[in-house]
């Protein structure tokens, strides 16, 4: 399944409660497309620890427009409804498990 699709109708539900990565992306962006699957695999691999989601800017210019966004991939990591980490660009599996598995404690 991996990442959930998110917009601004289901972001803020989505990132209230626990520890979410939210990706924000564009389909024409080539390391956005890079970054996708490394996201869909964590989803999985982290499914009931860590909400994992995706918001395509194109679609969503509120929301980047809300986060600051301003560059893509750009990839949040919130907690309980509050930004802890902004990664901005291309970003590792190791480097996101990291630290996804640091802000869970």
């Amino acid at each position: 399944m991996g990442a959930v699709v998110l917009n601004k109708k289901n972001f803020d539900q989505t990132i209230s409660q626990g520890v979410t990565l939210v990706d924000f992306w564009a389909p024409w962006c080539g390391p956005c497309k890079t970054q996708l699957p490394i996201v869909d695999e964590l989803a999985e691999e982290l499914k009931g620890k860590v909400n994992i989601g995706k918001v395509n800017v194109d679609e969503n210019p509120e929301l980047a427009a809300l986060y600051a966004v301003q560059s893509i991939p750009t990839l949040l990591i919130f907690e309980n409804g509050e930004v802890v980490d902004k990664m901005i660009g291309l970003q590792s599996k190791d480097v996101l498990t990291e630290k996804l598995t640091q802000t869970i404690g």
